[in-house]
């Protein structure tokens, strides 16, 4: 099992801010991938079937007592030995072969450098076993082990909460969280056994885990939890702290039961309804297109850190999140998605991972169609293409198939957003019928089974009844993607067409610009509307093969308005020079400034000074160039250097302010008590304002100012303002944005506006 975090750049682009973007991190079968230390029995020698763990939960002292009775089978004749992962900070006390019920002390041997250096918190336990075990022959040992596992979560290091808090795992008086990572139970790296978790933890205290609670029990001093998993898992995850609970039953179309359920602090437990309600109207939707829900239970799980797991029959959401309603269909139904999409049908991270963008589309993008807004929609494949065209310039860029997990912008625009444009794309190459059936044969005969994107690519041609080679060639195994320009574009009246009546023929060329040194064009599908005088649109669909490619089309009345893919079906790159002016243009510029106050009290320029540390002090835009050069207004270099600006204060600390917005021309104005967006005035002691504008000497850099009207309402949005990196201006009351926009670029290279005869 591998822990699938939520996406939620979308949440940064169409509504207020979260505390974290929480991507997927290593897994077991990553971190081992490759090692094979000498002497120890290979993994293919053996099968681990099952665990029965019990485990004592001290948190005051951050320990556990555990037992495990593991279930192997001998894959190849004559096995002597073999050898399990375990934390490098537990110790085993015993191990016992068990036959029938007979118990006999066996010999082991540990080796913490076994991982070769790829993961130094690992031991590898040696078992050497009573006799030489045959083929298919079922082996059950008892491990007795104990120790502390404290690793107390920390602080992400981007500004945007690109990662979660981080940690291996920890138990401790704020909560338990233990995971694969922790690797707080012996293990074959690879394996997909069943567990049944017995779990003691303080009175007061709940643990939770994957599968179904059988039992539980109550005393003064101890809660005893018994929890069953059937279903083959990667990895267990087990959480515990002092949770109320709630739960109610929910039945399918199939009239199967299942449990919804959520754990949550005191503070927050009057949630649990909406959680639930939200829980269930996504099952229900899901369950339509993807089949029967493949777990016994959905628990909402609150986490005393910073996080967005996806886990088998769990989602693990941070304090933070729940606190502002993570009910989304980016949010919730995201990690509800993972259910089937990574965490039934699993994702063999070797070849690739394509779990997070299909997750992605299911969840973030097409839930807006399934309810029926076509402009939401819309808006989230432009922001998938903005996402791109932002943070992956050609020279960083790598192929969807080479995405493994994310750690940076980057690796979200390609592995979660170009990614999901792929299926966008491969849906409308085999159309509605055949796409949604192979989803549900992905989901039917993958589960329980590790899937890549070779068994995709077999699936969708079956399902499509075509071969889709080409297909994954060119958006999953290349990098990069084109970008589209309309060279020219001429409109001629047919011989027929007098005064404004008759067919009109449009003759127009055009151009795929690729990256350096790959000349060969991709093959596209791209919507072409025509605009009439009356309104009237006419629709064509264009087969493109080349770099240069004319096309003709004749339409009915004379045009006005000629656009290529003004929706945004087909995944390409949008040239940054013609985006709007906007924070993350900024944030990925390879030359950033950082622009002081040079007046005013102290504690007027205090929140821009603390802005202007956490910038200096953590990775924002890293990926791209290095940290950003942070001066005062004194300096004049910091408004005529060759490099994008971020101005901190308004015109009465800092003589830049009125520079900055100078690209935005008459659609700004700034004064001491108010300023002005786009005619609207704002004012009091509350208002704060962040706006981006193209520099008027430099309109490839951008100059982004930002001020609040007091010290108080800027340092109210501070704390979050990269969140905000998305429009051109954002205005805020009280720290809540109430007005949003984009100033618009000059040319748009897929559009032909033709002039009135």
């Amino acid at each position: 099992m591998k822990l699938f975090r939520s996406i939620l750049l979308s949440v940064l682009i169409l509504a207020d801010p979260v505390t974290l973007l929480a991507p997927p991190v290593a897994a077991i079968q990553e971190a081992f991938a490759g090692v094979e230390p000498a002497g120890f029995s290979d993994a293919r020698q053996i099968e681990l079937l099952a665990h029965d763990l019990s485990v004592e939960l001290l948190p005051d002292q951050h320990r556990l007592l555990a037992t495990d009775r593991v279930t192997l089978k001998a894959l190849d004749p004559n096995v002597q030995q073999v050898s399990l992962s375990l934390n490098a900070t537990l110790q085993v006390n015993s191990i016992h072969a068990m036959d029938n019920r007979e118990r006999h002390r066996i010999s082991f041997t540990t080796d913490k450098g076994a991982g070769q250096g790829k993961d130094d918190g690992v031991q590898w336990v040696v078992v050497q076993l009573p006799g030489p075990a045959r083929r298919d022959q079922v082996v059950r040992l008892e491990w007795h082990y104990e120790g502390t596992i404290h690793d107390p979560p920390r602080e992400p290091r981007h500004l945007r909460f690109v990662t979660p808090s981080e940690t291996a795992g920890h138990i401790g008086s704020e909560g338990v969280y233990l995971s694969g990572e922790t690797h707080w139970y012996p293990d074959l790296p690879g394996s997909l056994p069943t567990f049944r978790v017995r779990a003691a933890t303080p009175a007061g205290w709940e643990a939770v885990t994957h599968g179904m609670r059988n039992n539980r029990t109550a005393s003064d001093r101890t809660v005893t939890a018994d929890w069953e998993v059937t279903t083959k898992t990667e990895a267990l995850t087990l959480v515990a702290n002092r949770f109320v609970t709630k739960q109610r039953d929910w039945h399918d179309q199939d009239g199967r039961t299942v449990q919804v359920a959520t754990y949550l602090f005191p503070d927050d437990a009057h949630l649990a309804d909406e959680y639930l309600n939200a829980s269930v109207q996504y099952l229900e939707a899901y369950t339509k297109l993807l089949g029967p829900y493949p777990f016994p239970k959905f628990a909402v799980v609150e986490n005393f850190f910073a996080s967005g797991l996806g886990m088998p029959s769990f989602t693990l959401l941070g304090s933070g999140v729940v606190k502002r309603h993570y009910v989304q269909p980016y949010a919730l139904g995201h990690e509800i998605v993972h259910s089937w999409i990574g965490n039934s049908v699993l994702n063999d991270l070797e070849a690739g991972n394509w779990v997070e963008g299909l997750t992605t589309y299911l969840a973030n993008y097409y839930y807006d169609e399934l309810v029926g807004k076509p402009e939401q929609a819309r808006e989230q494949r432009r922001m998938m293409l903005l996402g791109y065209a932002v943070y992956v310039a050609p020279d960083g860029d790598y192929p969807v198939g080479q995405f493994r997990r994310k750690s940076d912008q980057k690796d979200n625009a390609i592995g979660y957003q170009k990614s999901a444009m792929i299926f966008h794309m491969l849906r409308h190459e085999i159309g509605e019928t055949a796409f949604w059936s192979g989803i549900r044969k992905l989901t039917t005969h993958y589960a329980g089974v590790h899937a890549n994107w070779h068994d995709l690519e077999r699936v969708f041609s079956e399902a499509g009844g075509k071969d889709l080679r080409w297909f994954f060639v060119q958006w999953v195994e290349r990098s990069g993607a084109p970008s589209l320009s309309i060279e020219e574009a001429r409109v001629q009246a047919e011989n027929s067409a007098v005064e404004g009546t008759g067919r009109f023929v449009i003759n127009a060329r055009l151009r795929q610009t690729q990256e350096q040194g790959k000349a060969q064009p991709y093959r596209l599908r791209l919507r072409v509307l025509a605009t009439m005088e009356r309104g009237d649109v006419h629709a064509t669909v264009l087969e493109v093969q080349s770099i240069h490619q004319t096309f003709t089309l004749t339409v009915p009345a004379q045009p006005r308005l000629l656009q290529i893919d003004p929706d945004f079906e087909t995944f390409r790159r949008l040239t940054r020079e013609h985006l709007p002016p906007m924070l993350n243009l900024y944030v990925t510029d390879r030359e950033r400034s950082v622009v002081l106050p040079d007046a005013g009290a102290e504690a007027d320029r205090a929140p821009y000074q603390a802005l202007a540390d956490r910038v200096a002090a953590q990775e924002i835009g890293q990926e791209q160039g290095g940290k950003p050069t942070v001066v005062q207004a004194t300096d004049p270099q910091a408004v005529t250097a060759d490099a994008s600006v971020l101005v901190l204060g308004g015109p009465s600390i800092n003589r830049a302010a009125g520079w900055a917005i100078r690209g935005c021309a008459d659609r700004v104005n700034l004064e001491d008590d108010r300023f002005t967006v786009d005619g609207q005035g704002y004012e009091g002691a509350d208002m704060a304002l962040l706006v981006s504008c193209r520099q008027p000497e430099r309109p490839h850099r951008v100059a982004t100012l930002f001020y609040g009207l007091t010290a108080r309402s800027a340092a109210k949005v501070a704390r979050l303002l990269f969140f905000y990196g998305w429009q051109s201006y954002l205005v805020f009351r009280d720290g809540t944005v109430v007005a949003r926009g984009d100033f618009g670029t000059a040319r748009n290279e897929t559009e032909v506006v033709f002039d009135s005869p």
